[in-house]
Order: structure tokens, then C-alpha cells, then sequence
């Protein structure tokens, strides 16, 4: 049972993350129309690594803000599923749904070169930034879109419809990567991942998932001759 706690003297957090959600939306697309470019060796660069860390860390920062008063442990989600069998079911299920979409997909879109975070190739001579951008992308990303995006921006919409989190905050999460071609994997990604946040109530299932796709993507880029 989803715990409300965004009565109506509270409403102010919802508008607050809101503008967070849409400010974060609107400065990706910025950077792209303003003709931004990702470098082909994003991945093998130590700027990338502390570039995002200093990004991830700042958000986290401010929902921390939104957050002073509440139980954060509820405002995102931070509790175990009730099964962890049942959520790791659900996990793979979801995780191979976005798979099966997202081939289905790069038939029609190019949303892997697009976003450019995925290398070429493995390069040894640069394997210590590599596990860097490895580590950020895999475990700290995950974690702080999570809190972001299913953690508190389900908790607070919840309440006017749980359907109304899982759609909202899926095509928000889609739109803060500030991609075109992408826009429909991503937004699906995040729609799959508040579906799975409401049947387990918990956000570590949807952490896990986000972890392991980013994860197989960058090891495959850098083991799949393509």
C-alpha cells in the first residue's frame, strides 16, 4: 500500500520536483539544439566520470532539500519488496520486455549512437577511466535516477493516480536524456521501471534492473565486434 504524503499543505514538493523534472528536461534538450557534442571516447575519459559524479551529486542534493521533514525511507521507497523472489521475477521480466522493445526499435531509431555513451571499442591502454565511467553509469547513475524519477517523483504524484506516477515520471526520465531517436526507448525504459516500482512498492528492484542494462550495454560495446 503506497503511503501518501503529499497532502495538500504539502503540495508544494510535488510543484518543486515538478520544475526539477521539467528544468532537468529542458536543459538536455538546450544542450542539444545549442549543437553540443559527445567525443567518441566519452567512455575512456576521467572528465566524464567526475563531470557526472558532480552532476549526480548535485541532483541528489536537491532532492535531499525537497525531501527535509518527511521520511525519507518513504518518500523514496527506500524498503524492501515484500518478496524479493517475486520482485527479481519481475525484474527479469520487465528488463527483457525493454530488450525485445528496444530491437524492436533500433530497426526504426538510432538511439545508441545518439546519446554516444557507449564506446566503439575496448581500448587497454585506458582501462582505469573505463572502470570509472563503468562504475558511475552502472551502480551511482542508476541509483540517484532511481531516488529521482521512481523514488520521489512516484511517491508524490501517486496519489492523483498511480498510473498518472508511472506514465509521468516515465516520459520525464525519457526526456532528461534529451534525446529525439531515443525519446521512445528511454520513455518505455522508464514506464517499464514505475510499472515495476508499483507492483513491488519498493525502488531497489527498479535500481537493479536500471544497473544491469547499463551495465550489459557498455560491456557489449566494448566486447561485440561491430
Amino acid at each position: 500500500m503506497e503511503t501518501v504524503i503529499a497532502p495538500r499543505s504539502e503540495r508544494w514538493r510535488l510543484v518543486a520536483w515538478l520544475v526539477f523534472a521539467f528544468a532537468l528536461a529542458g536543459l538536455a534538450y538546450a544542450a542539444r539544439i545549442g549543437g553540443a557534442s559527445t567525443p567518441d571516447d566519452l567512455a575512456y575519459r576521467w572528465s566524464s566520470s567526475v563531470a557526472a559524479l558532480l552532476q549526480y551529486g548535485i541532483m541528489l542534493g536537491i532532492l535531499l532539500a525537497f525531501t527535509i521533514g518527511l521520511d525519507r525511507r518513504e518518500a523514496f521507497a527506500l524498503r524492501r519488496p515484500a518478496s524479493w523472489p517475486r520482485a527479481i521475477g519481475l525484474a527479469a521480466a520487465s528488463i527483457a520486455a525493454i530488450w525485445a522493445a528496444s530491437a524492436v526499435l533500433s530497426q526504426f531509431l538510432d538511439a545508441t549512437d545518439e546519446q554516444g555513451l557507449v564506446p566503439k571499442g575496448w581500448d587497454s591502454s585506458r582501462w582505469a577511466p573505463f572502470v570509472a565511467f563503468f562504475v558511475v553509469v552502472t551502480f551511482v547513475a542508476p541509483v540517484v535516477e532511481e531516488l529521482t524519477y521512481r523514488g520521489l517523483g512516484f511517491t508524490l504524484i501517486s496519489p492523483s493516480g498511480v498510473w498518472l506516477a508511472i506514465v509521468s515520471t516515465g516520459l520525464l526520465f525519457g526526456a532528461a536524456h534529451g534525446l529525439v531517436e531515443g525519446f521512445p526507448v528511454l520513455a518505455f525504459f522508464g514506464i517499464v521501471i514505475g510499472w515495476l516500482r508499483s507492483r513491488t512498492n519498493s525502488v531497489y528492484p527498479g535500481m537493479l534492473l536500471h544497473g544491469t542494462f547499463n551495465g550489459v550495454a557498455l560491456l557489449l560495446s566494448v566486447t561485440v565486434v561491430r
